[in-house]
């Protein structure tokens, strides 16, 4: 929302003309205390204080600050200044989170850069530093940067681990009951308070919501589809068919199609199971189909509709499907579908008539990417980082026998614990082993995120930092336990004495710190 506006009087008391200027308000959706109204009523102020008039307003209300897409008004006063098409100059913000939360810093640098380029400055007025590019308040406005988008990633890895909790405790968490189900609104005892129509959300802190059966005639129906399919061997589609020919309409209102039953069909909830987790879009970044490994799942979280026999057999009917075709045969099917739509995802691959399903591609070919690429198909974002972290989770088992191999041979002993692949070195020392990506920024520099389990504690963390490429170790960092004091080390390519001083080229440092001596020539 964009406003043009002018305070009363142009000309301030003491005779000089009020310097123009812009206001960009945003309310975010995690920090609802900082309204529009407020940031503008502290603007307004600082604006009387310093001799500015404020001739247009930038509004983004409820955007989150993670990302400049879907923040218009800022995306507009961007536009506005490269195209010059601007009456002040300067910008008014309240603080540096309410110009984004970015997960670069570089990234709200590089948007304030362009203001700067056009000759319009930035005030922070809430800030206790002046923008005016001194080394100092250049430091400081980099430390908020960071803090800003660190926030948002605590707050995610938060959030995520409760939901977590959440599900393995049987509670839903978001998206639709689906066709044969309601959400049922429950208290922190677990008594029964209503159940929630579509739409509608739960609006007390310690409520839950659990899945519950729906009318009885749904729970027919999908017990009907169940028997046609494995009884019948009904196809998907001729399923979709006679359900449409009863008159009978999906859980969204809707006529169904081959997709709608094949969801049905392989939706464990319909055994009773709450799964959770198959795809992931932290932090607003990217939408990302999770390996099955890292799906939250609690069995016979609540009422099955149809048995895990009659479940189990319409999965074996599905995946038999595919098992008939070879690899040629599936990438040929899979080039008629993309010819045929001119895009490909799972849910065009599911609605494909006599096809395999997607989940099919995905086991066969290790993921969906990997079949798009041999039928020469590129999605519109890059989704190369999930076959990265997929091999080096595949790497992750010759790290540990070349470390315990490397301790063995100077002398010392390694024993793995099988549960969570620590080592113990010595009988003394507990050891864990993480493997680093490698992400290039925008601007060319090397960035490694290294995510620590903070339930191990190992008194040793060794981290292997990949090269640009990730196929080969770039460096190794032996880092004892009291340098990691948060859940998350972010890396470059240098990172000061407290963080370089564990840096080594090869394991060797870390042989030697393992090799026994004898005690008269230790002293």
């Amino acid at each position: 929302m964009v406003i043009e506006w002018r305070t009363t009087g142009d000309i301030q008391s003491d005779g000089q003309t009020p310097k123009r200027a812009a206001e960009y308000v945003r309310m975010s959706t995690d920090h609802q205390q900082y309204s529009t109204d407020n940031q503008a009523t502290a603007i307004r102020a600082y604006a009387e204080k310093r001799g500015f008039e404020i001739v247009r307003t930038y509004a983004d209300e409820g955007k989150s600050g993670l990302q400049i897409g879907g923040r218009d008004s800022l995306q507009q006063l961007l536009a506005d200044i490269d195209g010059g098409n601007v009456d002040f100059e300067a910008i008014l913000v309240y603080d540096v989170s309410r110009w984004g939360r970015f997960q670069d810093p570089d990234e709200a640098a590089y948007y304030e850069l362009r203001c700067k380029r056009a000759g319009i400055t930035v005030h922070y007025i809430a800030e206790q530093f002046e923008n005016d590019g001194t080394i100092g308040s250049s430091i400081i406005k980099t430390v908020k940067r960071a803090m800003a988008g660190e926030y948002s990633r605590e707050l995610s890895v938060k959030v995520f681990a409760g939901q977590c909790r959440l599900i393995s405790l049987g509670y839903r968490q978001g998206g639709a009951p689906g066709f044969g189900f309601r959400r049922m609104l429950v208290d922190e005892r677990g008594q029964h308070k209503g159940v929630l129509e579509r739409g509608e959300h739960k609006s007390i802190a310690t409520d839950r919501v659990v899945l519950v059966h729906g009318p009885e005639e749904e729970i027919a129906t999908v017990r009907e589809i169940y028997r046609l399919f494995v009884e019948d061997s009904s196809s998907e589609r001729q399923i979709a068919e006679w359900l449409n020919g009863q008159g009978i309409l999906s859980d969204l209102g809707r006529e169904w199609t081959r997709g709608a039953v094949h969801q049905i069909l392989i939706n464990d909830k319909y055994a009773g199971h709450n799964v959770w987790g198959r795809t992931s879009f932290k932090l607003k970044n990217r939408h990302v189909r999770n390996d099955p490994s890292d799906w939250i799942r609690h069995d016979q979280a609540f009422p099955a509709i149809v048995s895990q026999e009659l479940f189990d057999q319409a999965r074996r009917i599905i995946e038999e499907r595919s098992k008939r075709l070879t690899d040629d045969e599936l990438l040929a099917m899979l080039s008629k579908i993309l010819k045929k739509n001119g895009y490909l995802s799972g849910l065009i691959i599911d609605e494909f008539e006599d096809g395999p399903s997607s989940s099919a591609y995905q086991s066969r070919f290790g993921s969906l990417l990997r079949a798009y690429s041999l039928v020469g198909f590129i999605p519109d974002h890059d989704y190369r980082y999930i076959e990265i972290n997929r091999a080096l989770r595949r790497m992750h088992p010759s790290i540990v026998r070349d470390v315990i191999e490397g301790v063995r041979a100077i002398g010392g002993s390694a024993i793995q614990n099988l549960v969570d692949d620590t080592l113990t070195i010595n009988d003394e020392i507990t050891a864990s082993i993480v493997i680093a990506r490698c992400k290039l920024t925008r601007s060319g520099f090397r960035r490694w995120k290294i995510r620590l389990d903070e339930s191990l504690r190992p008194d040793l963390t060794i981290c292997v930092r990949m090269d640009e490429d990730n196929m080969t170790a770039h460096d190794f960092y032996v880092l004892p336990r009291m340098t990691l004091v948060e859940g998350v080390l972010r890396l470059a390519d240098h990172n000061g004495l407290s963080l370089d001083a564990f840096r080594f080229d090869t394991l060797d440092g870390l042989f030697a710190l393992a090799k026994r001596v004898p005690f008269r020539q230790a002293a």
